[in-house]
């Protein structure tokens, strides 16, 4: 080694730096690439990709050559610097103090620090590349890693520390998955990250925060007789009605508008008629998840549902469209909600305050208007209002809620009917 003239050193020395930067970028690039993208790739016939995840599939195997060789590189580079010096200035402690700071330094800046950050930077790309000499490398070191694997293994039993990786915990739990969503705007158009982050939020969603509330439900009232059973079919906005005897808790079942209007061309629509035509209703228990029940609409192959509390009262109506809605957004125009009762928002006057029907989900006003009002507890805006004053108002009142100012404007049969928004500016 003496014997070697002075660039030759110096060209050793660069070479182990090179090799001791290639470990440490190997290292960095292998952990931190993308593996859904990897695994994506591999499906599509990439041959780096399919390597990289083979050697991925043993990552303590991996680990261990990338280490193993790393350290031989490094021990190899403080051995030559360390030599060079000893040659060049004579065996003397101060030469040994600043060979070492020496040594210590290159391998920090250029072995370490500068080739980790790039392969972070471009973990993906760099770490096809590398993929192909280490798994020469794995061959070439194999006794050595599998000496090692075995000895780190017998004292991790020892310790009594498990080691491996269970499938379940490799899973993305719904949080980190609307995580990357909500982070993935680069990649994914508003639009469709919207739709992904509304289903993945089907999973905390009731089938009491998307239906209709029971004093908003369209019905076919038998009671009404003939003539007002001819008079309901024509002014009806919707193609199904649940079909009742003066009252909601009287629910006969499920009536398709164009069947009736198909009977009636072959003689009068009597109340028998109707009765002959109805189907049995779907009843759906109240805190029925929203995901749950639309696979329940498929598996039955129903659009309609009434939801029913613990005693079999009707508290509202589900239909496989204010489920869809809930994913994609509102798409119905010619429904009694856009023109009337729940989901009714007037502006008032010039002031921006707007007058809702207190019976308006909280989810619904939050969408439309951004609001921001709570939505943990009560689902309608009368029910939030009687929560946070834990009475019902017999007079006007107001109230604030976060940004928002609540007045009541008008109250009766035990429940807020109307309600005056406005919002804070400050």
């Amino acid at each position: 080694m003496n014997n070697l003239p002075l660039w030759a050193h110096i060209s050793l020395l660069v070479l182990l730096l090179i090799c001791s930067a290639f470990f440490s970028i190997s290292e960095t690039a292998m952990m931190a690439q993308n593996r859904s993208r990897l695994k994506f790739d591999a499906k599509q016939g990439s041959t780096s990709a399919r390597l990289t995840q083979s050697l991925l599939e043993r990552v303590d195997r991996l680990l261990s050559t990338i280490l193993i060789g790393n350290n031989l590189i490094n021990t190899g580079l403080t051995t030559l610097v360390t030599a060079l010096a000893i040659s060049s200035f004579g065996n003397d402690d101060k030469v040994l103090t600043i060979a070492t700071l020496l040594v210590g330094t290159l391998i920090i800046v250029f072995a370490e620090i500068l080739p980790k950050v790039v392969g972070a930077s471009y973990a993906d790309r760099i770490a096809r590349i590398v993929a192909y000499p280490l798994v020469g490398l794995q061959i070439l070191l194999a006794p050595l890693v599998f000496f090692v694997n075995g000895f780190v293994s017998r004292l991790l039993s020892i310790l009594g520390i498990k080691t491996g990786t269970d499938d379940a915990s490799q899973r993305l739990t719904p949080q980190e998955l609307r995580q990357i969503v909500l982070e993935s705007h680069n990649y994914i158009p508003a639009k469709p990250r919207t739709i992904l982050l509304n289903l993945l939020n089907l999973e905390d969603l009731r089938v009491d925060e998307v239906m209709t509330p029971r004093s908003h439900i369209e019905v076919l009232d038998l009671v009404r007789g003939e003539e007002g059973v001819r008079e309901q079919l024509a002014t009806c906005y919707h193609n199904k009605l649940p079909v009742i005897e003066a009252d909601l808790s009287k629910v006969i079942g499920i009536l398709h508008v164009r069947r009736a209007l198909a009977a009636s061309f072959e003689g009068p629509l009597s109340v028998q008629v109707v009765r002959d035509l109805v189907e049995t209703p779907v009843f759906v228990p109240s805190g029925t998840v929203v995901l749950q029940q639309l696979q329940q609409f498929q598996d039955t192959a129903t659009r309609v549902g009434l939801v029913v509390d613990e005693y079999g009262e009707v508290l509202g109506l589900v239909t496989l469209e204010d489920i869809l809605e809930e994913i994609v957004g509102e798409y119905t125009t010619a429904s009694p909600r856009a023109q009337s009762g729940a989901g009714q928002i007037a502006k008032l006057d010039e002031d921006g305050a707007l007058i809702v029907d207190a019976s308006t989900p909280i989810r619904l006003l939050n969408r439309r208007l951004k609001l921001g009002l709570p939505e943990e507890g009560p689902i309608t805006l009368n029910g939030l209002i009687i929560e946070h004053l834990e009475d019902l108002p017999d007079a006007e009142v107001a109230l604030r809620i976060g940004k928002v100012v609540l007045e009541t404007m008008q109250v009766e049969a035990h429940s807020i009917k109307t309600v005056k928004i406005r919002r804070m500016h400050t």
